[in-house]
């Protein structure tokens, strides 16, 4: 099972440059190019993901708040809204969570945690703490 919120920590700033790079011509970028195998290769990330999420036949609301995300693309209130919905349809769509992970991974991305009692886990089965003189219980 993927964890939403770590996948869309890692997957958010690709999306969010496809957003702010496009504008309101988002979803007819990523559409029109997702035929063409060539331009396929030469995507980005970000437009990969993008054609990937936009392709389920749930993306319904997530279209809707990408165009206002992509209208106001500075508005963080916007891009909240956005981050929201695709949140709640990756939580939904475990097939689609699954390949937006394999896409990231495939890219070569990782997830790597920097900083003081940063913790980055690929699998957890058990208690993670990063606190002074904890007492865990299992």
């Amino acid at each position: 099972m993927v964890d939403v919120g770590a996948l869309l920590d890692a997957a958010w700033p690709q999306l969010l440059t496809v957003v702010r790079e496009y504008g309101s011509a988002l979803l007819q970028r990523v559409t029109e190019h997702g035929a063409d195998a060539s331009a396929q290769a030469a995507a980005s990330l970000g437009e990969r993901l993008w054609r990937r999420l936009l392709s389920s036949g749930a993306a319904t609301t997530v279209r809707g708040a990408a165009m206002e995300a992509a209208e106001h693309p500075d508005d963080e209130d916007y891009l909240a809204g956005l981050r929201l919905e695709m949140k709640k349809l990756l939580a939904r769509d475990a097939v689609l969570a699954a390949d937006l992970a394999d896409l990231m991974r495939s890219s070569g991305v990782s997830i790597v945690a920097a900083g003081e009692r940063s913790v980055a886990v690929h699998t957890n089965t058990g208690i993670i703490s990063t606190g002074d003189n904890p007492t865990l219980q299992r």
